[in-house]
């Protein structure tokens, strides 16, 4: 029975694997197949038995970790010991994560073990020493982003362009009206009495990230803006809705929107569990934490506002290690400034609640900006899940070929 051994350490990478996993289960080679290791519930709905919690892994940013680190290093001293000594698996898969992926995968593949890592380390972007640590850990790199292959050629590594599953996962053809119907269907807008009418107007889909330290740094001052959007657009019907991304970040958002309540009585604020696409679709514009998210928004085709704000000296050491002038996905796929960036002291309430009524004070722009993630989408849209889970399948099947036959 083939085992595969998996660290997704966060919400996004979760989102990554499932589809990975549901993949494997349908490949004749991969039957039986036994996977393990750190992920989430959608992971776990495709049958993997997470042994430790991902919420330990994540994490963002150098000062961040630095709290979380005994339990990091207890994590992954116990995942090795676990995957080298006591349950050996056929490959070892790497989502993302490469703070934490790229040391196991070195020690793993030192002691024979196969590893895959699915998703480059953004070494064009910033950090690029990190590709000789790469080259010394990985078997196989699984590159999101068509530009990533040639780099990895040049360096001599084995990679493949395998496109970006979330471009699979949306629609190239949108549906605002039934994405707003279902949002008017969810349990939270039904518990707050409100009517399918009030998301005939606006609707202003808010992101503020899926971590803890993101919710304590950058969601106080997108709800300022909030308010301050709510302020300037009076007599209009507006709602502002939020994907909470994990119920353990419910109730600092709920405090916040509380706050906020007290302050502006009239504001509309829907907490939803889960449901980001919907919440995508739905939107008019969107105003979000730098991530994977921002991909996620720009394939829904939606003009937004990005920010960021991280402790001061992460800041300092990120700025001086980065090479391009923006952080935002989909400006790094674009190679130019198509959404806005606010980031750090420039993530103001003003200049977020401003950057957000530009948009919707310009269709024109909006319109241009679609046809541009319209064309990103084409690019990246491949069957990810099927063409991740064949090379895992190729990695195990080369393995054992080239392992001694026993007499």
């Amino acid at each position: 029975m083939p085992k595969l051994a998996c660290v997704a350490g966060e919400p996004s990478g979760d989102l990554l694997a499932a589809p990975v996993l549901h993949a494997l289960n349908q490949i004749p080679e991969m039957a039986g197949l036994t996977a393990y290791g750190v992920g989430g519930p959608l992971m776990q709905a495709e049958g993997f038995d997470s042994r430790w919690p991902m919420e330990t892994l994540s994490v963002r940013g150098y000062v961040e970790a630095i709290t979380q680190l005994p339990a990091i290093l207890r994590l992954r001293k116990e995942l090795l010991n676990t995957l080298i000594q006591l349950d050996r698996p056929d490959v070892y898969l790497g989502i993302d994560a490469p703070d934490f992926n790229l040391g196991v995968e070195l020690k793993l593949r030192a002691a024979g073990i196969p590893t895959v890592h699915f998703v480059s380390p953004s070494i064009w972007a910033w950090r690029g020493g990190r590709i000789k640590k790469i080259k010394q850990a990985v078997d196989r790199m699984l590159c999101i982003f068509p530009f990533e292959i040639e780099i990895y050629a040049r360096a001599g590594i084995t990679a493949s362009y395998v496109g970006h599953p979330l471009a699979s996962t949306v629609p190239i053809e949108l549906d605002v009206k039934g994405a707003r119907d279902r949002l008017s269907s969810f349990p939270e807008i039904k518990s707050a009495g409100l009517e399918r009418a009030d998301f005939d107007g606006l609707v202003i889909a808010v992101l503020p990230g899926s971590r803890g330290s993101e919710i304590e740094f950058i969601a106080p001052v997108f709800f300022e803006a909030m308010a301050l959007i709510a302020n300037r657009l009076q007599g209009q019907v507006l709602q502002f809705a939020i994907p909470v991304a994990t119920p353990r970040l419910r109730p600092a958002l709920e405090n916040l929107a509380v706050r906020t309540r007290m302050q502006y009585p009239d504001i509309q604020i829907h907490l939803i569990d889960g449901n980001a696409d919907t919440i995508l679709e739905a939107a008019d514009v969107v105003l979000i934490a730098s991530g994977t998210a921002t991909l996620q928004a720009a394939l829904w085709k939606k003009p937004m506002v990005i920010s960021y704000k991280v402790p001061w000296l992460t800041a300092q050491i990120m700025k001086r290690q980065a090479y391009l002038p923006y952080v935002g996905l989909p400006n790094i796929l674009a190679g130019e400034f198509v959404v806005p960036e606010l980031l750090q002291d420039s993530a103001t309430a003003e200049n977020l609640a401003k950057a957000v009524l530009h948009w919707l004070d310009s269709p024109a722009e909006v319109l241009g900006l679609q046809e541009r993630f319209s064309t990103m989408h084409e690019t990246l849209r491949r069957p990810t899940g099927l063409l991740v889970a064949q090379a895992l399948t190729q990695t195990i099947t080369e393995a054992r070929q080239q392992r001694p036959s026993r007499r």
